[in-house]
């Protein structure tokens, strides 16, 4: 910083550029922490806002005035829409515009006038519920993943609730949505919100209730920061979800709703987790596993059923009958060529006896001139002269017949009767 002191000799005036005592200034005022972190209170004035987006204004009272300027950054945190004649209290830091000589308010944040003591009511009542127990992540309940009926709190003329009608029967036409209309805005706010909620506490199907509104000032939302509101929210029988406002927007109703959405076509999205499209993928999917565990299923029945089969064939009674059949027609087949063999060798055996019978056939020596002699009466072989008796009556068997025919008185020899 320069110093004046050292810098001035007697009866020799210091002389200063312009740019001296405006970097002189510049360090005054950024140097004093008070001025380097202040809020001011007064009347919008002369509002521009240019291509660059970047605020330029004047802030005034009844007496006094002070430019000010704010970056397009900052300014585009603001909650509210800066115009002429609008109360405000802005914050920032003070320093000097060399360019043009001015001190100007060099400001990062601006809310309008009043706001303050709601912000304060506002963190009073959160510190209040929160030590209660309200905002415990530990009483959160999950939402559904296929909600089938929607309940909407919202105002039934607003922008949000077409917004959030078109988002849930896009994304899930065959939902169920029925609307409990209050205002959302003023002193009949609060109590027209809780008996919305009471209204659809008593809808037995209900899966979810969505409390909605558009964005505003702090004043616009502050229905949403009611103790009651949020007592009825945490006593709603299904999960509530809060689109309150812009994404830069907090309220008690976002801290003790089970699920806080920044804006009202959020809300809406976060309510239908799945959407039509997803269904039918699913029902794709599903559709395709259960062709496969069906082909799976009729493939491993049928080679079950093919080995029981099999297994039946080689336990069925009826095999074993076929068994005894082919068992039965083998041993026939062997009885009948054991039979053929044994008469085979039977016909050889009798054919050799009967040769053997035919080679002592006296019939065969008779057809080779031999006689047999018998007795008439036994009918026994006389084969030797001391069988025979005298004059004893014979037969002389011969091969074309028989003759009768007796021995001779002395034996000499048979002689044939006359």
């Amino acid at each position: 910083m320069l110093n004046l002191m050292e810098d001035f000799l007697p009866f020799t005036p210091t002389v200063l550029t312009v740019t001296a005592l405006s970097n002189y200034l510049r360090e005054v005022l950024e140097s004093d922490p008070v001025l380097q972190d202040i809020w001011v209170k007064g009347e919008i004035s002369n509002f521009s806002r240019p291509k660059s987006g970047h605020f330029y204004f004047t802030l005034k009272d009844n007496e006094s005035q002070v430019r000010a300027v704010m970056w397009k950054q900052s300014a585009l945190r603001l909650r509210f829409d800066p115009q002429d004649g609008m109360a405000v209290e802005a914050h920032g830091s003070m320093s000097l515009y060399a360019a043009g000589g001015q001190v100007q308010l060099y400001l990062d944040t601006m809310r309008p006038a009043g706001e303050g003591c709601l912000y304060q009511e506002f963190l009073r009542l959160k510190a209040r519920l929160e030590a209660e127990g309200l905002f415990d992540p530990a009483h959160k309940r999950p939402l559904p993943e296929l909600p089938r009926h929607i309940g909407l709190v919202t105002s039934p003329t607003g922008a949000a609730v077409q917004d959030m009608l078109n988002t849930l029967s896009r994304r899930l036409p065959l939902l169920r949505v029925t609307l409990a209309p209050t205002s959302v805005q003023g002193v009949d706010a609060p109590p027209g919100i809780i008996n919305a909620l009471s209204q659809l506490n008593q809808l037995r199907d209900l899966d979810l209730i969505i409390v909605a509104r558009g964005g505003g000032s702090i004043e616009d939302l502050w229905a949403f920061n009611d103790e009651g509101v949020a007592r009825a929210i945490a006593a709603a029988n299904v999960p509530v979800i809060s689109g309150v406002g812009h994404e830069t927007d907090f309220t008690i109703a976002d801290f003790v709703a089970d699920l806080r959405a920044p804006t009202p076509t959020a809300a809406a999205e976060l309510a239908t987790p799945l959407t039509k499209l997803d269904l039918l993928g699913s029902l794709q999917s599903a559709q395709q596993a259960l062709d496969l565990t069906l082909k799976e299923t009729i493939q491993t029945a049928s080679n079950e059923l093919r080995v029981a089969a099999l297994e039946l064939r080689r336990n069925s009674p009826l095999q074993r009958v076929y068994n005894n059949l082919q068992r039965h027609d083998d041993l026939r087949e062997r009885l009948e060529r054991s039979i053929q063999t044994q008469l085979k060798s039977r016909q050889q055996s009798f054919g050799a006896a009967q040769a053997r019978l035919e080679a002592l056939n006296p019939a065969a020596v008779l057809s080779r001139g031999f006689a047999i002699v018998t007795d008439a009466a036994t009918g026994q072989i006389i084969a030797k002269t001391t069988q025979a008796r005298p004059r004893q009556a014979i037969k002389i068997h011969l091969q074309d017949g028989v003759a009768p025919a007796a021995f001779s008185d002395s034996l000499g020899g048979p002689h044939a009767n006359p």
